[in-house]
């Protein structure tokens, strides 16, 4: 099975933050989870993406991260 990346909701601030509701499934460690991601000037930051704090397995967290980042380049979050 591979890792699978959910969009549940977005929503942009005024400023231009851009916040994304996700669900996730870790095909590494076979466990499903749920959180927000916002984008900043075009960066993805949240602990569920943290290097140090995520807890997805590295490839989904590296994963979770290459397809927001396409998809934010896309303009699907707009």
């Amino acid at each position: 099975m591979e890792h699978v990346l959910n969009i549940v909701d977005f929503s942009t601030t005024e400023f231009g933050t851009i916040f994304i509701k996700i669900t996730i499934h870790d095909a590494d460690l076979g466990k499903q989870f749920e959180g927000e991601v916002k984008f900043m000037d075009g960066q993805p930051f949240g602990d569920l993406i943290h290097a140090d704090r995520s807890p997805l397995s590295s490839a989904c967290r590296e994963y979770v991260c290459n397809r927001l980042i396409n998809k934010y380049k896309a303009g699907e979050f707009i």
